[in-house]
């Protein structure tokens, strides 16, 4: 049974994609999976329950795959091809597909704990990738191959622990590390007040009041940060900043951070 977060999401998802009838079929076929629901729910409770962290469950990975997705039909409103097109070997819609995959799978490695998860998620996601991209791409092991590369980087890279070089593994670099807002912080907040490991990131997150991810003005991506407390700046500073200077979308993003009694702050 999904959450009214999540399926919130879902639709939300979904509107976006209605023109894009594989990645949106990919996005069905992982809404419904029940591996992968179940890897989603064990991840949050390692994450929350064992660890002290915020979310890293099904409603941040859905989130995860709705900033992607936004941010990458920004890029091609301002005609800046993704990686796949701009090599000649894939389309737009190649490249959505991947990166679908990749966001809603990203954080599975959380069901083994912290450390590393963005590495031991590929051993647990690459065989429920090769699975989807084999219904998708059934005439295609070139096209299925690519795919599967592709959506490991994004993987493999959401950390900005090793370095990426698509745009599309960037995006989702920039599309995690958006995900700040106080709600992500409301559960590991109501269930202990004592000291943990993770209290930095779910403080910092309870002081995020919105992010805002919309087309710039200077850029294709521009994304605004409200905040009703300075250790949110810990947010911006010392999780998503990072993580937009690591990734190859950078030139094309826009980053403020707001907070009421002091002037707006432009990192980018």
């Amino acid at each position: 049974m999904h959450s009214p977060k999540e399926l919130q999401f879902n639709d939300k998802i979904e509107a976006r994609l209605v023109d894009h009838p594989v990645p949106l079929t990919a996005y069905q076929m992982l809404r419904d999976d029940p591996e992968i629901a179940a890897l989603q729910d064990y991840s949050n409770i390692v994450s929350i329950k064992r660890l002290g962290y915020n979310d890293h469950g099904p409603v941040h990975m859905r989130k995860v795959t709705y900033n992607t997705v936004k941010m990458a039909t920004f890029l091609q409103q301002r005609g800046i091809p993704l990686s796949l097109e701009k090599e000649d070997v894939g389309s737009f819609d190649d490249s959505l597909t991947a990166v679908i995959l990749a966001a809603f799978l990203h954080d599975v490695g959380m069901s083994i704990g912290r450390s590393f998860h963005e590495n031991t998620g590929i051993w647990l996601a690459q065989p429920i990738i090769e699975r989807i991209l084999l219904q998708l791409y059934p005439t295609s092991l070139a096209k299925r191959v690519i795919l599967r590369s592709l959506a490991m980087e994004c993987i493999m890279g959401h950390m900005a622990t090793i370095h990426i070089h698509s745009l599309e593994a960037g995006l989702i670099l920039v599309a995690d590390g958006c995900d700040m807002e106080k709600g992500r912080a409301r559960i590991p907040m109501m269930l202990s007040t004592d000291a943990k490991l993770g209290d930095i990131h779910k403080y910092s997150a309870a002081a995020v009041e919105k992010v805002n991810i919309i087309p710039g003005e200077r850029t294709a991506i521009r994304v605004d940060v409200h905040m009703t407390e300075t250790v949110g700046f810990f947010q911006v500073e010392e999780v998503l900043f990072p993580k937009i200077k690591a990734s190859p979308v950078k030139p094309h993003v826009e980053l403020y951070a707001f907070m009421e009694g002091l002037e707006p702050k432009c990192y980018l």
